[in-house]
């Protein structure tokens, strides 16, 4: 039996973005429905990376959500390794105090206990979604529940938090986006295994970038810059922790491996980033790679001005902000996507040089060196990894 519902925003997708929103929606008494095709067990337990920059911490504490991050720890010192050898890698100044340093799923689970403590309405296992008039005056969001029963919920606004293949955006006509990526010429393994790391550490070779970053209290992720077209057949465990050991220069502890994919690495965004009453938020809209720590970060800057544009509109009755959502995301977006490709592209380049060959290699490593030992070079590393840029 279909029984229509209505609301002021659907929120499809119950990830960072979405449950961020509904947070800051509710908060401010906008009535919001978050509706999420996987069970609640299943989200709250996939791994993704994590780190919110100082600007996101801030973020959540001037909303009223510091309880959500509270329990991250924060960290001023990365270890770096340049062929072995051990150099510091400082965040340094009151601008990168804040930076947490996160398991997403505990960010997730966070988020989600303080919205249904608070009476926020929040349907996991909805499946088959789809968007409905989302060009007209009221959109509709129309899903089958966990008991086979079809729902309706007519909205005035749809956010659209659902990833990069997610319904949101494949809900818009063709033609209407334009997309601009970048693709890398390498790809990271990354591997998941049951081994603490505290604090992050990353290492530059001739063999390629290494990663070592935690991802809770016995866990963490280890990531190994490796052509674009290897696969994971070439990757026996034996390999990962001998090719680890070996860029960083020292003995590494080892320990049992639990998952290990391939990730391709791009730089993604389409433009413009709504379509009728439908918007955009996150990974539905943007992609960085995950080398710049910033894919949560965007998400959260959209989070923030999809809310204050929505609350603005039901308490001022102005749509200004709301029209220029798009364009004042993507001045941001473009501009922390240009640190992500120089980020990405220097460290890679650092390493292994078949990619752009060895004078490119030296050039990268010239750049990487300054970033370490100067000063000016440094602040704006810091303001980039902060978040005040």
């Amino acid at each position: 039996m279909d029984t229509g519902e209505s609301t002021t925003v659907v929120i499809v997708g119950a990830g960072i973005a979405g449950l961020t929103l509904g947070n800051l929606l509710l908060r401010n008494g906008i009535d919001c429905v978050v509706v999420e095709k996987r069970s609640r067990a299943y989200v709250e337990r996939r791994q993704r990376a994590g780190t919110i920059d100082a600007r996101g911490v801030r973020m959540y504490r001037e909303w009223g959500l510091e309880e959500v991050v509270e329990s991250f720890f924060s960290s001023e010192m990365m270890g770096f390794r340049l062929d072995g050898e051990e150099l510091p890698l400082v965040f340094g100044g009151d601008d990168t105090d804040d930076i947490a340093f996160c398991p997403q799923q505990v960010l997730v689970r966070n988020l989600t206990e303080v919205f249904l403590r608070d009476g926020g309405d929040l349907r996991f296992e909805a499946a088959d979604v789809l968007l409905e008039g989302i060009d007209g005056e009221r959109p509709r969001v129309r899903y089958r529940d966990a008991l086979g029963s079809t729902k309706t919920v007519d909205c005035d606004y749809i956010a659209g938090c659902d990833g990069h293949h997610g319904v949101s955006r494949a809900s818009i006509p063709a033609g209407v986006l334009t997309r601009h990526a970048h693709e890398y010429a390498y790809a990271w393994l990354s591997v998941l295994v049951d081994v603490p790391a505290d604090p992050a550490a990353m290492a530059i070779h001739s063999r390629g970038m290494a990663g070592l970053i935690p991802r809770g209290t016995n866990a963490s992720r280890l990531y190994l810059q490796c052509p674009a077209d290897d696969t994971l057949a070439q990757w026996p465990d034996e390999r990962i922790w001998s090719e680890l050991e070996a860029r960083f220069g020292t003995p590494v502890s080892t320990g049992p491996i639990l998952d290990k994919r391939l990730v391709p690495l791009r730089s993604v965004v389409y433009s413009p980033m709504s379509y009728g009453r439908l918007y955009l938020l996150g990974d539905a809209a943007h992609l960085v790679p995950p080398m710049s720590a910033k894919g949560i970060n965007l998400a959260l800057n959209d989070t923030e001005v999809f809310a204050r544009v929505v609350i603005r509109r039901a308490k001022e009755t102005d749509s200004t902000l709301l029209d220029a959502y798009s364009e004042t995301c993507l001045r941001h977006i473009w501009n922390y996507q240009a640190f992500a490709v120089w980020i990405t592209e220097l460290m890679h380049n650092a390493g292994d040089a078949s990619y752009e060959g060895e004078f490119r290699r030296r050039i990268a490593r010239a750049e990487l060196e300054r970033m370490l030992t100067s000063r000016t070079a440094k602040r704006l590393f810091d303001e980039f990894m902060a978040g005040v840029n």
